[in-house]
């Protein structure tokens, strides 16, 4: 057991090490990403232009030996763009079924919020599901599947705000934000040499990913743990600055992102830590806030770390 431990944090940690070559100076955002694509979940990036969201992605499939997928989610594409379309065959005459952008183990769903609602809820199924319904028939998506959308914090002229049950669908939305000075110094030194996701090796295999996803499971989480999972969650039905609280979805993405942030971590167990770290993450876009709430906080984030204070930590 310890020696598969050391092998698995080995290759976890080569994983991190070969997307940290291209994304600079955010091993957190990384190690969340990452967490996210073992606990079989997708990922919201929202964030200003230029940061490296789509440098990001692509790093990490290049990393797993995966298949890149990527959609500009502009006003005119179709649901049958996203999912794929059936036509009949001019030479045979029989029907064939044409692959849409999801057929992919990474897709890249760029600028999420500038399609049309139609075009979002085609991905609803793709996301939930793994797979893909079209005239009756059922496609099932290669493994692993994970979905990462971005989408423009500050320009919202033209875009379609995501519904709540699309929203609900990540299992953790963050931002990367801006590089720090030393950080962003390298970036320029990279940049002259040209080291972008298209020169980076794999480093771990897609048949190796589902195997990990599989131990994720294994992880422990005791009874008190999930009992402050679960008072958290709680606490956001109750707030008075809370208009919507968290869905049971919300409460089930939080314990599978603990135990793969634990996997990640190289422990074979969650601790009360891992949840209020992944919290603010795996919850904030979970909530709509009330007009007090909105004067008393500055985003969902807050309004989650708010709600963390006031939920007693177990001690174990």
């Amino acid at each position: 057991m310890v020696e598969r431990m050391v092998e698995v944090n080995d290759k976890i940690k080569a994983l991190i090490d070969n997307v940290e070559k291209v994304i600079v100076g955010k091993r957190d955002i990384i190690e969340l990403i990452v967490s996210a694509m073992l606990a079989g979940g997708h990922v919201l990036i929202e964030d200003v232009p230029g940061v490296g969201k789509t440098q990001l992605v692509s790093a990490l499939a290049k990393s797993c030996q995966g298949e890149f997928g990527r959609i500009q989610m502009t006003p005119d594409v179709m649901p049958t763009d996203v999912t794929g379309f059936t036509m009949i065959d001019t030479v045979s005459h029989e029907s064939e079924f044409k692959k849409g952008a999801v057929f992919c183990n990474f897709l890249l769903a760029d600028e999420i919020n500038r399609s049309s609602p139609k075009s979002q809820s085609a991905l609803l199924e793709t996301m939930e599901e793994r797979q893909v319904s079209i005239d009756s028939i059922t496609y099932e998506l290669p493994k692993p599947f994970m979905v990462l959308a971005t989408q423009n914090s500050v320009e919202t002229y033209g875009t379609y705000h995501l519904p709540e049950a699309q929203m609900d669908r990540f299992i953790i939305k963050i931002s990367i934000g801006y590089p720090d000075k030393e950080a962003e110094m390298d970036i320029l030194l990279r940049n002259e040499n040209n080291v972008t996701a298209k020169v980076l090796e794999h480093v771990i295999t897609c048949q190796e990913i589902v195997e990990l996803t599989e131990e994720v499971k294994k992880i422990y989480c005791s009874d008190t743990i999930r009992d402050y999972i679960v008072e958290i969650v709680e606490a956001t039905r109750s707030a008075d600055f809370i208009k919507l609280g968290v869905s049971p979805r919300g409460s089930i993405a939080l314990y599978r992102m603990a135990k793969a942030y634990a996997f990640v971590k190289g422990r074979t167990y969650v601790v009360p830590d891992d949840i209020k770290d992944l919290a603010p993450y795996v919850l904030s876009h979970r909530i709509i806030l009330t007009p007090k709430g909105k004067s008393l906080v500055s985003d969902n984030e807050e309004a989650i770390r708010r709600l963390l204070q006031n939920v007693i930590v177990p001690v174990e």
